[in-house]
């Protein structure tokens, strides 16, 4: 875990960031908190993605896929919002 990069963003919507976790080809995942201050990790894709519509479809179907799949070594989708227009 390391701590936050000065390029990233303290908040992604409602969730703050309180570190950067690993950066990978689609962008960096991030430990952040809820407002209510549940521990859950986010996944903040590369610009250059972000900006491509079939990238943001395919995103929203693993998300979608990521739901329908539980068990204890998955990790469980809370939110998405793969239209947001931001990485």
């Amino acid at each position: 875990m390391d701590p936050l990069h000065p390029t990233d963003p303290l908040h992604v919507g409602k969730y703050r960031l309180t570190a950067r976790l690993g950066t990978g080809g689609m962008g960096q995942v991030h430990l952040a908190r809820t407002p209510s201050g549940r521990k859950l990790l986010i996944k903040v894709i590369r610009p250059e993605f972000a900006s491509e519509e079939g990238f943001r479809a395919r995103f929203a179907r693993e998300a979608d896929a990521a739901r329908r799949v539980g068990g204890f070594h998955t990790a469980q989708v809370v939110d998405t919002d793969p239209e947001d227009g931001r990485p």
